[in-house]
């Protein structure tokens, strides 16, 4: 039996979708703000939004597990909004030159595993295998987002929390290494079901 387009649209526009689009629109308004001369306000405001959009990842999860709100759409575009928020931001610290030096490192290996987890999904997917999420991924996803907000804070932050962009380096850091073992975890099973292919 065919789902009716009222369902279809209700679905789509449930709360839990609209969150994970909120997050989706706060991209490019925190990219903007990061891209405004140098000035604490805007930084503030980046702040703000970036802080925002991650509580959202928290709770559009939580939404639609008890609400019964999940959607093939949300499973999509969660992991995307996430993804997007944080490669967005990390490049634009790149660019002000917040994350300079050795931390480029830990952001490169961010932005590669991202497109390697990326990859295996959409290839494990054609082959109908699920990988579950695991703590220590949301432990990394974590870290992530509070580097990120350190690090956006940057000169703002450091009038009231001295070392600001220091801590937001160190979290960037250990949330690079949680990225490598992660990702090693995603390659394994991949490799696993390429080699069981062929």
């Amino acid at each position: 039996m065919s789902i009716a387009p009222s369902m279809r649209r209700s679905k789509a526009f449930n709360l839990a979708n609209l969150l994970t689009y909120g997050r989706l629109v706060a991209v490019p308004v925190v990219v903007g703000l990061l891209f405004w001369p140098e000035d604490h306000w805007s930084r503030w405001a980046a702040l703000a939004i970036f802080a925002l959009a991650a509580v959202t990842d928290y709770l559009d999860g939580y939404i639609a597990r008890a609400y019964a709100q999940q959607s093939s759409l949300g499973r999509m575009l969660d992991p995307i909004a996430d993804k997007l928020l944080v490669a967005a931001c990390l490049l634009m610290l790149v660019a002000d030159k917040t994350i300079q030096g050795w931390a480029l490192w830990a952001a490169i290996v961010i932005l590669c595993r991202e497109i390697l987890v990326s990859g295996l999904r959409e290839f494990l997917a054609e082959l109908k295998v699920s990988v579950p999420v695991s703590k220590v991924a949301k432990w990394k996803t974590t870290l992530q987002l509070l580097a990120v907000g350190f690090l956006i804070a940057g000169p703002a932050g450091e009038t009231v929390l001295p070392h600001t962009v220091l801590i937001g380096t160190i979290l960037l850091w250990a949330s690079a290494i949680l990225t490598i073992y992660t990702g090693w975890d995603y390659l394994k099973t991949g490799i696993h079901h390429l080699m069981d292919e062929e």
